[in-house]
């Protein structure tokens, strides 16, 4: 499921986490983050429910609550380990949770509240910039374009995800006018350039997809 807005992008995957945990009958998991301020965990309730509360857009992608259930599709938000193929943006699937604090880095977020989290969001929706470069199979589409947009022209990203319409749902009502701005010359040849290194990609490193 491809939108514009990070908070839709949040809100759907925490609601398809809850759907699948139902479907498959277990019990959804939540990590919470920790925050710190001088090194020390923040406890302040007020303080700490402030932080939460953040998108995490504004926390380097390290998310406040991540919904786990085994089988979900996630993306990494941090090189982990280069070598290994767990590099930023790398697609997975969430398996199993193992409870070991010495195996969970802490990254600083700013000089004065560094965070500690599992590097990973929900991938059952994404952002259109997360998908640029990106063939998809199946897609559900929110051409919804946020109000503050200036860039019209970008509904052609998440459009040609898919090779056939036939591939494609749009999730809720939008303005068609959207449709009837053609991108320009300058937008395709960008999009190009990431299909070309997309497949690129795919054929140097086939085995992580």
């Amino acid at each position: 499921m491809l939108v514009f807005r990070n908070e839709i992008r949040t809100q759907l995957n925490h609601r398809s986490a809850i759907h699948n945990a139902v479907e498959v009958g277990t019990n959804l998991m939540v990590c919470v983050a920790q925050d710190f301020c001088k090194g020390k965990a923040v406890e302040e309730p007020a303080l700490v429910k402030k932080l939460l509360e953040l998108s995490d857009s504004k926390t380097e992608h390290l998310p406040s609550l991540l919904p786990l259930v085994p089988g979900m599709p996630v993306i990494i938000t941090q090189n982990i380990a280069i070598e290994l193929g767990l590099i930023n943006g790398m697609n997975g699937i969430f398996r199993q949770l193992v409870y070991d604090l010495d195996s969970v880095s802490t990254d600083s977020l700013s000089k004065t509240f560094p965070r500690r989290a599992l590097p990973l969001v929900p991938a059952y929706s994404i952002t259109t910039h997360k998908s640029q470069g990106q063939t998809l199979n199946k897609v559900v589409i929110d051409l919804k374009l946020p109000k503050d947009t200036d860039d019209i022209a970008a509904v052609y990203v998440p459009l040609s995800r898919v090779k056939r319409s036939s591939d494609l749902v749009i999730l809720r009502h939008f303005d068609y006018e959207v449709l009837l701005i053609k991108p320009s010359k300058s937008q395709v040849a960008e999009m190009q350039r990431l299909d070309k290194l997309y497949i690129e990609a795919q054929v140097r490193f086939s085995e992580w997809f």
